[in-house]
């Protein structure tokens, strides 16, 4: 399926809304500089060159979250490549008027979507589709990483909108169609256990993160405060099981014992501390299965890499990855971002996507949301250009 795209419009004058996703790692507070900042810079920059009115819309963590903060610091961070305002609000009257006074090749930073009950709320009448919807000609969902979900902004604008993609959207989607994932060692971590579970049927899985401990459960084993802590992600043992036995689980495991990294072996469970990281025999493990696989798709971190003693298995295993001439999908931001911190040579690897869930919902054939909304579009485009020329 082919999408309009930024060069189907004519922008000049025009007021777009462009759905970002500029979502980043925060430590401390402190918004940390990603690859999808700069590549939602490089589409600002592209439609301020074509002397367009653009207003970025965009969110941050999720609600009770720690990363749960304003754009600010990300404006700050678009700053370094390009000129935009940040305005702390979005749909309220200063917003408005930061719009509605645009000038050709300027752009706008609105404040965090999520901050928005609208967003959320996907009801008939919803403020944020009216407000701006009315004061923008057109809309490029330029957000691939969110549009697996039912979200305003991004179901929502494609409705009463002319609308396309952007071009990280682009990019992401003509490289995800060269993806063959059929004999693929499958590296699955992270937190995010929701989409990881739609490729816990593969034939040759390791298990790192949360999904490790998962299956360390799923195996019986008991793992002490995390038992606890996981209480809520139970209802995928079920699933996993299933395919136990094509899922590497750890041998041992870093634990967190007074701030420090303490390595404990499987045996040692259950702990009252909290697991952060696999262990150096699991690395060792894992790094031959790496050595013998054709190829690899990884998606999520091995630890906690927020904190440095916890990010040991991560840069090994992406290590070994860089070392390894086999086709490799590095999927997801948090991985994209461990690359940059350990140094790993992306020319080593043959993709990186921003994407995490969406990726995932794409390879595995489910519809998304935010491409089908587009679809239609295109659809409702399509036929009110042959009724035009019908008519004439």
């Amino acid at each position: 399926m082919k999408f309009n795209t930024i060069d189907d419009f004519d922008v000049k004058g025009k007021k777009i809304l462009l759905r970002a996703d500029i979502n980043s790692d925060v430590i401390n507070g402190k918004v940390i500089l990603t690859d999808r900042i700069r590549s939602c810079a490089l589409t600002i920059k592209e439609l301020q060159e074509k002397n367009a009115r653009i207003i970025v819309i965009a969110h941050q963590g999720r609600p009770k979250n720690y990363d749960f903060i304003s754009l600010k610091q990300h404006a700050n961070l678009l700053n370094k490549f390009i000129k935009i305002e940040f305005v702390d609000s979005t749909i309220n009257n200063k917003a408005i008027n930061v719009i509605r006074n645009l000038k050709n090749g300027e752009a706008v930073l609105l404040e965090n979507l999520r901050f928005l009950k609208e967003e959320f709320n996907l009801s008939k009448k919803n403020k944020l589709i009216e407000i701006l919807g009315k004061e923008c000609d057109y809309y490029i969902n330029d957000a691939f990483s969110v549009s697996h979900r039912k979200q305003t902004s991004i179901i929502g604008f494609p409705k009463i909108l002319k609308s396309g993609i952007g071009r990280l959207m682009e990019i992401e989607l003509s490289n995800l169609n060269k993806i063959k994932t059929s004999n693929s060692l499958f590296i699955l971590g992270g937190s995010k256990i929701d989409d990881i579970m739609l490729l816990a049927n593969k034939k040759r899985i390791i298990s790192t993160g949360v999904f490790s401990l998962l299956c360390l459960k799923a195996k019986k084993i008991k793992l002490g405060l995390e038992d606890n802590i996981l209480k809520d992600k139970n209802k995928f043992i079920p699933l996993i099981n299933k395919n136990i036995k094509n899922i590497k689980t750890p041998i041992d495991l870093a634990v967190e014992f007074n701030g420090k990294r303490k390595e404990i072996n499987i045996t040692s469970l259950p702990t009252n501390k909290k697991i952060l990281d696999i262990g150096k025999n699991t690395v060792k493990l894992y790094s031959k299965e790496i050595k013998k696989a054709n190829s690899i798709f990884w998606k999520g971190t091995a630890g906690y890499c927020e904190k440095k003693e916890f990010s040991f298995g991560t840069e090994k295993l992406l290590k070994e990855i860089e070392k390894s001439k086999k086709f490799c999908v590095i999927a997801g931001g948090h991985s994209s971002e461990a690359l940059e911190m350990f140094k790993i040579n992306k020319k080593r690897i043959s993709y990186v996507s921003l994407s995490g869930g969406a990726l995932l919902y794409y390879i595995t054939g489910k519809k998304l949301p935010g491409l089908e909304a587009l679809k239609k579009n295109n659809l409702n485009t399509n036929k009110n250009q042959k009724n035009r020329k019908e008519k004439c």
